[in-house]
């Protein structure tokens, strides 16, 4: 049986995961790395990782770029930015970074995904549209 010290513990820790899961779903255009949203929730980079895994499957950084990749594929979708604003706008300092990261997770290179996405969503409302082409990592997609 778990003790009353250790449970709140525990749910402290949740709550923070989630502020910090919240901060990167608002701030994903900011620079942020795990040490300094490990600062704001008062825990070790270690430790944040380590929680944040365990809680969502998947590490601060990894969670981050997903936010990022997400709404990059929205504004490619849009058309109206070339892929290095595109980059730049949603947090990425690096466009070779972006560019793995989001074929890695979209499963093809931004300006192959505008491409084909530009008839895609036609018609579609933000929310449905959001959801169809929400990215699914490479081994998720297999599973």
């Amino acid at each position: 049986m778990t003790s009353k010290p250790a449970t709140a513990r525990h749910l402290s820790d949740l709550a923070r995961l989630r502020q910090v899961r919240d901060r990167i779903d608002r701030e994903y255009a900011q620079p942020l790395d795990v040490d300094a949203l490990a600062r704001g929730a008062n825990m070790s980079a270690g430790h944040l990782s380590r929680q944040f895994r365990l809680a969502y499957g998947e590490s601060p950084y990894a969670y981050l770029m997903t936010r990022r990749i997400e709404r990059a594929m929205a504004l490619l979708r849009r058309g109206d930015l070339s892929v290095t604003e595109i980059c730049f706008a949603v947090g990425c300092a690096s466009l070779g970074t972006f560019s793995t990261r989001f074929t890695e997770l979209v499963g093809m290179p931004p300006s192959a995904y505008r491409r084909a996405a530009a008839d895609a969503t036609v018609g579609m409302s933000p929310c449905v549209a959001k959801q169809v082409t929400r990215p699914v990592r490479n081994r998720e997609a297999s599973a």
